[in-house]
């Protein structure tokens, strides 16, 4: 039997959907991040914070250390700086990275 003109558009929009969802799932599988790709993005992450961190620490250290004295002004304010350069990086980095 023929199929009517409508029955067949009907079809035709049914299947060039069905084909679309295939193809949205079968790019949002090879997409999707491993195990290993969430680590490496973690990491990323932690030495985006922690470098800034360690850095205004040792340069801290070693300006108190020139100063006469029992002093960690510089130690303390350089650490502040380093969380707070440290935060930025790793705002930017997520946006980027979203």
């Amino acid at each position: 039997m023929n199929a009517s003109a409508p029955e067949r558009a009907h079809r035709d929009r049914l299947e060039a959907a069905v084909r679309h969802d295939c193809e949205r799932l079968e790019n949002a599988e090879s997409e999707r991040r491993t195990v290993l790709g969430y680590t490496v993005f973690l990491g990323s992450i932690a030495g985006l914070l922690v470098v800034p961190v360690v850095a205004g620490a040792y340069l801290g250290n070693w300006l108190d250390g020139m100063a006469e004295g029992y002093s960690v002004r510089w130690t303390v304010s350089l650490i502040v700086l380093g969380v707070v350069f440290g935060a930025i990086n790793v705002y930017r980095f997520i946006q980027e990275h979203k």
